[in-house]
């Protein structure tokens, strides 16, 4: 259908409206007859055959535990997926923007309208920021996408944050918010801004700002949206009540809806849940249902679903599994729609709005680079899944703020995604494919089910108040750490691959105590020209938006107004989510041996014992030492021991002299010895071999390299092996019980 209507484009024919290409698309549904379409001349293997290819490749791995692969969805990915296993979910009869949505929120995929290039520009100072936002724009972005730092967030005027620009831009007067927006062609692109708890002050502030510039919020389009439970979840307590908050929600929908149509003030984001190391299903399930606790609270406050509808944005992030988030995106539209019609909402209505990042969890601080290719998997699985807007953040978000190097990779991958990639032609490019088809039906059924659980609670807050979610998230995250450790997820350049000659980006820290006393300078200048007792005034009530609206042109701050606002009602506490990032603990590790070599200028130091020839040894040598250098070890490399001509045995001995030497001209002895070798010539090295370099060093540890067979095992250990470094290890414990030994850590 792209290709049709770019044809037609290029023809000089006027291409189909949506509403003219949905007639047509419903129109076809009734067509049953299709012409068939034989593929004889190709032969078709039946799966036995598949299968005896398959096991001769493995060479005696167990097929039925290799080639199936349960993820933390606890679903099986299939080795092979057939259209006779799948012809049955095929969704022959949906089309996009239609029913469930589950194959796309429009007609026409991005053919009219591109997915948005939504760059989060985090500068601290509003003119700073501002200048960011039009380079972004002028760069290829296509929404102002404005990040808060937390002080803003909670309604704390510059002079009282802790910390100023921690996360984004610090605002506190209309005059700040005048300097972020000025210049900015808000009628072309639209606004996205993540308030907190509360949108009500954000959406006052530019209200103000904007009409002091002669303009409104009319023709504005976005979200400037707030997300209470999920300030509770990631803060473990509330600012003020739920139903507070639950009102102010209610207040900034009735105002959007009536002066700002086309802002959305609800903004329901994921990232409590995935920070915390969710898995899919959880993320998706747990969001839903605290999206459904808005609804329930809306209309008690009398929003009409539509409204509510028309007032929802939401937020996902995207993993590291390639097609099972593909199919999280196709599956959330239909789970979505599914719940907008049990509560009656018209079919218009059951779309859903869904902004796109790159999920944080999945990045790493140590070989930061590869966090690039992290992100290019990541913003492609979301685009061919189906977001509306999306944020490829720097891949150096953990480190620092990006800096122009990091934004520009960041912002082009979605550039070339749509003008070099041809991104933009396909609708629903996933459909049809029997893999996707199957994940998205079997994550529908899962999200559901777990969905169901919380509904069965009584909601989302009793859910939380109970621990129920936190405590799934912290089995998945135990999972994901577990797995971690015996390196079967694999983080390259820190639990697998160490890149040793890495030098550590600049961290950049921004001087806080300076920055506020800047900011706070430039308060104090705005209001020394208020008159203080007609802005107490304004502020006697400022429960309405118009109300804040006007403090905020009178002078008032933020945190006037937020005070103001504030009634002393009872908070809910709840235990919170905290957020990781997958490999933590391994850079903790890493950064441990890097603390303990500039203390004392001394590491763990590793003997590689390799036996024979490099052909021999080499494989075994080589995964130890990259097993040891993640933690950063020093690892002695060299060729081999070999036997002299006519001296069997004289390896032994070439081999223990060289531990006795030590690591420099002082004999300073080694930490470690690895015997390096074959299954095949293991039963006649170790027991020759593992007491000699004993011997020659007792208070190091030996490691023999590959896992032993059982009836070997105990002979291996009798002989003075310590432990085996193996696919099977814990890389991670291991590591830490040789800091320990070492004196690195407690």
């Amino acid at each position: 259908m792209a290709d049709e209507q770019k044809i037609a484009a290029v023809e000089g024919e006027k291409p189909m409206t949506d509403q003219e290409l949905e007639a047509m698309l419903r129109k076809s549904e009734n067509v049953t007859e299709f012409p068939e379409v034989t593929l004889d001349e190709f032969t078709e293997p039946s799966w036995d055959e598949w299968v005896e290819a398959c096991n001769a490749l493995l060479k005696g791995a167990p097929f039925d535990k290799v080639m199936y692969t349960k993820n933390y969805e606890d679903i099986t990915f299939d080795p092979i997926y057939r259209l006779k296993e799948t012809d049955a979910i095929l969704p022959t009869d949906d089309y996009p923007g239609m029913g469930d949505y589950l194959r796309g929120a429009t007609l026409n995929g991005y053919v009219h309208e591109p997915w948005g290039i939504a760059q989060a520009c985090d500068e601290t100072l509003p003119a700073d920021n501002n200048e960011l936002l039009k380079e972004e724009i002028a760069k290829g972005s296509t929404v102002y996408h404005i990040k808060l730092d937390t002080a803003t967030m909670n309604g704390i005027d510059a002079k009282d944050a802790e910390k100023i620009g921690d996360v984004g831009v610090n605002v506190t007067t209309v005059e700040d918010m005048s300097v972020l927006l000025n210049g900015l062609k808000l009628d072309k692109y639209p606004l996205m801004i993540y308030t907190g708890a509360g949108a009500k002050g954000i959406i006052a502030l530019t209200e103000a700002a904007l009409k002091g510039a002669g303009k409104d919020l009319q023709d504005v389009k976005g979200v400037i949206g707030a997300d209470p439970l999920g300030e509770l979840i990631v803060n473990g307590k509330s600012s003020t009540s739920l139903n507070a908050l639950f009102d102010e929600m209610a207040e900034t929908i009735k105002y959007t809806r009536e002066h700002a149509p086309l802002i959305r003030p609800v903004y329901v984001r994921s990232d409590c849940f995935t920070d915390g190391g969710a898995n899919a299903v959880q993320e998706v399930a747990y969001t839903f249902a605290s999206a459904v606790e808005y609804i329930r609270e809306m209309q008690k406050r009398g929003i009409s679903l539509k409204d509510i509808a028309a007032s929802l944005y939401f937020a996902f992030n995207q993993g590291a599994n390639f097609f099972m988030e593909i199919a999280k995106l196709r599956a959330l539209r239909q789970v979505w729609a599914a719940i907008m019609e049990a509560f009656g909402a018209e079919e218009a209505d059951r779309s859903i709005m869904v902004h796109g990042r790159s999920s944080r969890f999945t990045k790493t601080v140590i070989d930061p680079y590869v966090n690039m290719l992290r992100n290019c998997t990541q913003t492609f699985s979301g685009v061919v899944g189906g977001v509306n807007t999306y944020e490829n953040p720097p891949f150096d978000e953990l480190i620092r703020k990006g800096d122009v190097f990091s934004r520009r990779i960041a912002r082009n991958l979605h550039v070339m995604l749509q003008e070099e990639f041809g991104m933009l032609c396909p609708i629903d490019p996933a459909g049809g494919s029997w893999a996707v088809e199957s994940l998205t039906k079997q994550i529908v059924e899962k999200i559901w089910a777990e969905f169901q659980k919380i509904e069965g609670m009584g909601g989302m807050v009793k859910a939380l108040q109970a621990g129920y979610p936190q405590e799934q998230i912290a089995k998945t995250l135990d999972e994901r750490f577990k797995a971690l450790e015996l390196r079967k997820d694999r983080a390259v350049g820190v639990n697998m691959y160490p890149n040793m000659t890495e030098e550590p980006l600049e961290r950049r820290a921004e001087d806080s105590e300076a920055l506020k006393k800047q900011r706070a300078a430039a308060v104090a200048a705005y209001v020394a020209d208020i008159d203080t007792n007609f802005v107490a005034g304004k502020l006697a009530d400022v429960a309405s938006v118009e109300a804040a609206i006007e403090a905020f042109s009178n002078g008032a701050t933020l945190g006037q107004v937020a005070a103001a606002g504030c009634k002393a009602e009872e908070i809910e506490t709840i235990t919170p989510i905290t957020a990781h990032h997958w490999t933590e603990r391994y850079e903790a590790l890493r950064f441990d041996t890097e603390r303990y070599m500039k203390e004392t200028g001394k590491n763990v130091e590793v003997f590689l014992a390799n036996m024979g020839p490099i052909p021999q040894h080499k494989a075994r040598a080589d995964f130890s030492t990259s097993f040891l250098q993640v933690g950063e070890f020093n690892v002695h490399l060299n060729n081999g021991f070999q036997d002299d001509e006519g001296k069997p045995g004289s390896r032994y001995e070439k081999c223990v002299a060289a531990l006795k030497a030590g690591i420099d001209d002082k004999g300073t002895p080694y930490d470690v010895a690895v015997i390096c070798s074959t299954d095949k010539t293991y039963p006649e090295d170790v027991p020759a071999l593992a007491p000699m370099l004993k011997a020659a060093n007792p208070n190091m540890t030996l490691f023999l390299a590959g896992a032993a067979p059982k009836d070997l095992e105990a002979i291996y250990l009798a002989a003075g092996v310590d432990d085996f470094i193996s696919v099977k290890a814990n890389c991670f414990a291991t590591l830490k019980k040789l800091q320990q030994k070492k004196g690195m850590i407690e």
